[in-house]
Formats: C-alpha cells, sequence, structure tokens
C-alpha cells in the first residue's frame, strides 16, 4: 500500500518527466532565422517572389513561367533524406493533377553538380531550380524562417500565397493541404 511519502515521490517524479518533455521538446525546434537587412519574408496572402534560378541544367528560369497556374514550390536538398522520400509523391501529383493547372517546381537547396547527379540516379518530371547553398537560401523569403526542409509553398494561379508547410508529406496530408485549392472534380 502506498503512503503519503510514497505518491508525494511518485508524484514529483511524474512532474519531472512531463516538464523535462516540455523543455525538450521546446529546445529541439529549430530557432527562427532573422532575415538580412532589406530581405522580406512572405505570408500567407502576399505576392509571391519572382525567383530567378537556374535549372539542374544551367538554364535560367524565373518563377513567373508558371503565373496562371496553381504552383507547390518546394525547397529541399539532396542530403534531406525527407526531401528525398516525398520526391516520388510529388512527382506523381504533379503527373495527376497537371491537366487541372497545376505544377509542382522543386528549388534545390544545395550545389547543382550534386543536385545533377541525384536526379540522374532519382528523376522526377517536374522542373528543379538551384537555389544554392544554406547561405543564401530562397526558402527564407517565402516564409521558411526556421531554415527547415523540406519547406513548401502553395502559390495560386494570381500570384498570392495560398499556403506554407515545413516538412515532408504523405499522401494524405498532400491530399489535404491541396484539397481547399484545387478545382472542383469535373461531374460527367
Amino acid at each position: 500500500m502506498f503512503n503519503r511519502s510514497n505518491l508525494l515521490i511518485v508524484g514529483v517524479a511524474i512532474l519531472g518527466a512531463v516538464l523535462g518533455l516540455l523543455v525538450g521538446t521546446r529546445y529541439n525546434q529549430p530557432r527562427e532565422i532573422t532575415p538580412p537587412a532589406g530581405v522580406s519574408v512572405l505570408k500567407i496572402g502576399d505576392q509571391r517572389a519572382d525567383l530567378h534560378l537556374p535549372d539542374a541544367d544551367g538554364k535560367p528560369r524565373h518563377l513567373g513561367e508558371w503565373d496562371g497556374k496553381l504552383v507547390l514550390l518546394n525547397f529541399w536538398a539532396t542530403w534531406c533524406g525527407p526531401c528525398r522520400e516525398e520526391m516520388p509523391l510529388l512527382d506523381r501529383t504533379e503527373q495527376r493533377l497537371t491537366g487541372d493547372g497545376f505544377a509542382v517546381v522543386g528549388v534545390a537547396i544545395d550545389d547543382a553538380d550534386a543536385v545533377q547527379d541525384f536526379l540522374k540516379e532519382h528523376p522526377v518530371r517536374y522542373p528543379i531550380l538551384i537555389g544554392g547553398d544554406e547561405e543564401a537560401n530562397p526558402s527564407l523569403v517565402f516564409g521558411d524562417i526556421r531554415s527547415v526542409l523540406p519547406y513548401s509553398v502553395l502559390i495560386g494561379p494570381d500570384g498570392t500565397i495560398l499556403a506554407q508547410r515545413e516538412g515532408s508529406f504523405t499522401a494524405t496530408s498532400l491530399t489535404d493541404w491541396l484539397k481547399p485549392h484545387l478545382p472542383p472534380p469535373h461531374s460527367g
């Protein structure tokens, strides 16, 4: 049978464990990055920035090429396991929804040579732009204030930022994230 001192010890132990979990969770979160002077961080409802970046073949591209489409802008890196794992899902989704005015555009926060080598072994059909290293990370402008990869931004056909998301997708979470912004299915 428990006496009061045993209950007190158990209570203090449980309280300590709960506090430890809370503190550990808080300090394991990536810290927010302070944007450099003159850099505006976009949020939902803002007009997207028009990135000008080379693609994986070195050809200059700009985000405005996809104006008029619902664009999932996905920031990733070759060294990021969750990024690599979600790429086939993004590729299948882009292929399935391309007729509905949807496009996926990847932005690799990585070295161009590493991206080219990776894409040789793991090709995707959506365009990949080279965003450079983490120092010049263009995802910060799009709201990635914790520098978390993968990081995705949904941009409306009019260039308005509709949604922002840290972390990788599952099939269900991607469908749920896109659904409110997709045109209704065709009937008939």
